[in-house]
């Protein structure tokens, strides 16, 4: 949780009230360490006003620790993650708190020395500390520790319950998305048309060519066996895909001859990053669902990586004269599920000429 405004210490009155009970702490813990105290035998003797200036002092002193404690919790969660680097966390938060606190307690003593023991020359500092003093000192920092130790329990249970329920929305979105995807791939599945169509060409191929008949047929195959086996997965290789997307574009080429055309150019390094699966086919039938093919004029579809972990679908805008009414779920789905994948989204960009999506690739 990076954002302070899930941070349950982020509300001010809550704050407030873990001043307060810090401050009621401070004196619980003092007295349980040491009841026979003499500072506690005369406590209620004292003159007003030396108890009204303690109580100020203790006052601020729990809310520097509070707050101080409380800012450290909330940097350090934009740099170092409870949940990745748990060890790590638990040392710098905790060396910056003892830092933060046994500075806050030498100027605080110092100020309170200066204001009330009449040291008026600032040079003149006491060097001299009585038992009593010392003994206050370190129940003093003893508090302060307990008090930090509490903000840091606060804060780690805040940003693991949060970080729960988070991991469990995004999980459940993630599986309506995929559900989606899936659906998708079934319909393409099941689609008479598309069926209806590969079997005419596999039909006319085995009569013209029965080896090219077969390596069609084979393709046809790859195609169902990839949805069925990756339609499920979150993430798969780009390699993965790519060979998909070879078996995929063979029965294109054969369906629309020389009207389509595809370069692929995608560095061998880039291949074992990862993408959502059935991405490629999905930006590929929705090219060859908005565009004309033919062979004196072929649809072209570039697909290609830039060297910055990125991944290009490009194609040439050819309209069809009457536009089939869009959905727009394919696009929208690759989305979604890029969205819940990792904080990276990809980029649509439309002129007169191309249409262009730019895919980002997970490590």
């Amino acid at each position: 949780m990076n954002k302070t405004k899930g941070n349950f210490l982020s509300n001010k009155w809550k704050r407030i009230l873990f001043v307060v009970l810090a401050f009621l702490l401070l004196y619980l813990v003092c007295y349980i360490l040491d009841p026979y105290s003499p500072y506690w035998k005369d406590y209620f003797e004292r003159d007003t006003g030396s108890k009204l200036r303690e109580w100020a002092t203790s006052l601020i002193f729990c809310f520097l620790v509070s707050e101080i404690s409380i800012f450290i919790g909330i940097r350090l969660n934009r740099y170092i993650s409870w949940t990745e680097r748990p060890a790590a966390r638990l040392a710098v938060e905790a060396g910056l708190n003892l830092i933060a606190i046994f500075t806050i307690i030498i100027i605080i003593h110092l100020v309170y020395v200066y204001i009330y023991n009449d040291y008026a020359d600032a040079s003149v500092i006491p060097t001299n500390i009585s038992i009593e003093e010392t003994r206050g000192i370190l129940q003093w920092i003893t508090v302060s520790i307990i008090i930090a130790v509490m903000i840091m329990g606060v804060n780690i249970g805040n940003y693991l319950l949060m970080n729960w329920k988070n991991a469990a929305i995004r999980a459940a979105e993630y599986n309506q998305v995929a559900m989606e995807a899936e659906l998708q791939s079934l319909k393409l599945q099941i689609d008479p048309h598309f069926v209806f169509n590969n079997l005419s060409v596999l039909s006319e191929l085995i009569l013209e060519n029965q080896q090219l008949g077969f390596e069609y047929a084979e393709n046809f195959s790859k195609i169902y066996r990839y949805m069925l086996v990756n339609s499920k997965k979150d993430i798969i290789p780009l390699e993965d895909e790519l060979k998909f997307l070879h078996s995929y574009m063979f029965l294109i080429t054969h369906r629309f001859g020389e009207g389509v055309h595809f370069e692929i150019n995608v560095n061998h390094e880039d291949q074992s990053l990862h993408m959502p699966p059935l991405t490629l086919q999905l930006l590929v039938e929705n090219v060859l669902k908005h565009n004309k093919t033919n062979k004196k004029d072929p649809l072209t579809v570039r697909i290609y990586t830039n060297g910055q972990n990125q991944l290009i679908v490009e194609n040439a805008l050819l309209p069809i004269e009457k536009p089939l009414d869009s959905s727009g779920i394919g696009i929208r789905n690759i989305i979604r599920r890029y969205s819940l994948l990792c904080n990276k989204q990809p980029q649509i960009i439309k002129d007169e000429h191309t249409f262009k999506v730019i895919l980002p690739l997970i490590k």
